[in-house]
């Protein structure tokens, strides 16, 4: 049985370590995933992957089919959903390299197919959004990276931008003001969808560079790239423990 699925963010696009025991294309209400479904087994659980860029890495933030990539999740039978994204460091915990479980997230995005509950309504829906994502997941994942002895920093205020450029320097400023201490491209509508299917969602972020303005330099993709590249062979480890741990 499937009941966790892994979504693959920048710098991890493909899941080595998955034993890939078969691919699957799913066809939803709601257009393509970003790639087929890969199943497998790992530390001898069954996980789902789904890398949400594509399998080359060739979908932009603002194309992602977010909603048929979870109505899919969904579909199989995935109850618990890790999401790993690369994001950008604003608060002064979130240095590169730093691995975080954000607690929260404010929404920049525009324009984005944001919801199940548009169409065929036998009332409007609204759903509870206070506390975006799963404490229980949230809290299992903190611990498996403890026992992993990866460190984290257990919570953040995720900004999801539209990208695909990175924000400028007073973007970021107007982002510290609200409160938010990480920045990236894919957080929203992702989370959302997760929760009006019902699904348990929590994001594991990698930090891979200082936010605009918030560094002594430009961003540089090669920095940004070894930053991503060391922090993901962390959260693979935290991801080995939490697949002994996760409870069914």
């Amino acid at each position: 049985m499937i009941d966790l699925a892994i979504i693959g963010g920048s710098g991890f696009t493909q899941f080595k370590e998955l034993k890939v025991t078969r691919r699957e294309v799913i066809h939803t209400p709601y257009g393509e995933p970003s790639a087929p479904i890969a199943y497998g087994t790992f530390r001898d659980r069954s996980v789902a992957f789904l890398p949400r860029h594509g399998t080359a890495h060739t979908i932009p933030p603002h194309k992602i089919n977010y909603r048929a990539n979870i109505w899919a999740l969904k579909h199989i039978g995935a109850s618990h959903i890790v999401a790993i994204a690369a994001v950008g460091g604003i608060g002064s915990e979130m240095a590169p390299g730093v691995i975080a479980i954000p607690d929260q997230i404010i929404d920049y995005t525009y324009g984005r197919d944001h919801t199940y509950f548009e169409h065929d309504l036998d009332q409007v829906t609204h759903i509870d959004f206070s506390h975006p994502y799963s404490e229980g997941v949230r809290q299992q994942l903190i611990a498996a990276a403890k026992s992993a002895h990866v460190p984290v920093v257990s919570h953040g205020v995720y900004g999801a931008t539209q990208g695909p450029r990175l924000e400028t320097a007073m973007e970021i400023n107007r982002m510290e003001g609200d409160g938010c201490t990480l920045v990236g491209m894919t957080g929203m509508p992702e989370t959302a969808l997760a929760r009006e299917l019902g699904l348990d969602y929590a994001c594991c972020a990698v930090v891979a560079n200082w936010a605009a303005g918030k560094g002594d330099g430009p961003i540089l993709m090669k920095e940004m790239e070894a930053h991503i590249e060391r922090g993901m062979e962390r959260i693979i480890s935290l991801i080995q423990v939490l697949t002994e741990t996760l409870r069914r």
